[in-house]
């Protein structure tokens, strides 16, 4: 697939801000994406439709085991690597620029939200963009609702409970749940 340089420069961490030469052709990015993102989450595609739509959205090739249900939120994309076996349920939300990992094996409840994005707290720079990559190892299972926040990696085989708030990094097989997301108790073997 070809990318544009703006994607190039994301891809190594660069932050385009809006006095960047580039920032034209970012907007141009976040347009061309918001215009699939529509086309997914309108009417009826089959899997194979709908995998080939999230695979321009995400800027790879999908194995045909991903599966995903519309709709699906997301204003980039480009910064959003799936695995295989991923499943994604309805309603998902996807802030990527920050980079978002899913390995294989994972499942996300309908209406989960994961961000890499945040602003800061000072009134005169909340203008700007931080960003931070969000991890989900393999086989981690998110609940319905759950929000996953800048920075957090999610540990392999672990549980995120539903209507979580996951503002730290998540044990491997763990279940963690509540406001903010707290360990509950290790996985069952």
């Amino acid at each position: 697939m070809k990318y544009s340089r703006v994607i190039e420069r994301m891809r190594r961490g660069e932050r385009i801000l809006e006095s960047d030469p580039d920032f034209a052709d970012l907007r141009s990015e976040f347009e061309a994406t918001l215009s699939l993102v529509g086309e997914l989450n309108t009417g009826y595609h089959p899997m194979d439709a709908r995998r080939s739509l999230l695979e321009q959205i995400w800027g790879q090739e999908l194995d045909p085991s991903v599966r995903m249900f519309p709709p699906f939120y997301t204003a980039f994309g480009k910064l959003t690597r799936v695995g295989k076996e991923v499943f994604i349920n309805f309603g998902c939300t996807f802030l990527d620029q920050g980079g978002i990992t899913i390995e294989d094996g994972v499942f996300i409840g309908p209406g989960v939200k994961i961000t890499t994005e945040s602003h800061p707290e000072e009134p005169e720079l909340r203008h700007n963009l931080l960003v931070k990559p969000v991890v989900i190892r393999r086989n981690a299972w998110l609940g319905a609702g759950a929000v996953i926040l800048p920075g957090v990696t999610v540990g392999e085989n672990a549980i995120v409970g539903a209507g979580a708030v996951v503002t730290k990094d998540v044990p491997d097989g763990t279940v963690v749940a509540g406001v903010p997301a707290r360990i509950m108790r290790k996985i069952k073997s």
